[in-house]
């Protein structure tokens, strides 16, 4: 009996900690580009999802820690490190559309940022799309959860 109750608890409390996370943070976590060249983690500032570097495979004859912001426009911010660089921010939920939206992209390899969306398809990969303007024209880029 002290088995069953046990096995009881256990399900209930999943299932509390499962309905209790809000269905805007089902974007957070670590996520790994389809090429598998690039890996981010997603946060959760206020209200406001941003993302990070934490993992790329650019030149594996160079450390990571090497590799420097060189093409950013502002000569001041070109000695920063591209491992820990924050390259997604101000991305809000809109739960009419299940989609993060508003958000602003950084492309290290160009030095130019973009304006960014996002969302998680069906089978659980998570899409963000770079675009100037008008989301017709842009990038998307295809990651998976790690």
């Amino acid at each position: 009996m002290l088995k069953f109750l046990s096995l009881l608890f256990f399900i209930g409390f999943n299932f509390q900690t499962h309905a209790a996370t809000p269905e805007s943070d089902r974007i957070l976590g670590k996520w790994l580009s389809s090429d598998k060249k690039l890996m981010v983690e997603v946060y959760k500032e206020k209200e406001q999802f941003k993302a990070k570097i934490i993992w790329f495979n650019d030149d594996p004859s160079k450390p990571m820690e090497d590799w420097r912001d060189k093409h950013n426009p502002d000569p001041a911010l070109r000695n920063r490190r591209i491992l820990g660089l924050e390259i997604l921010r101000n991305l809000r939920y809109d739960a009419d559309s299940h989609t993060w939206e508003g958000g602003r992209i950084y492309d290290a390899q160009h030095g130019k940022e973009w304006d960014a969306a996002g969302f998680i398809d069906k089978d659980g990969t998570l899409k963000v799309k770079g675009y100037w303007h008008i989301k017709l024209i842009g990038r998307t880029m295809i990651f998976k959860r790690v």
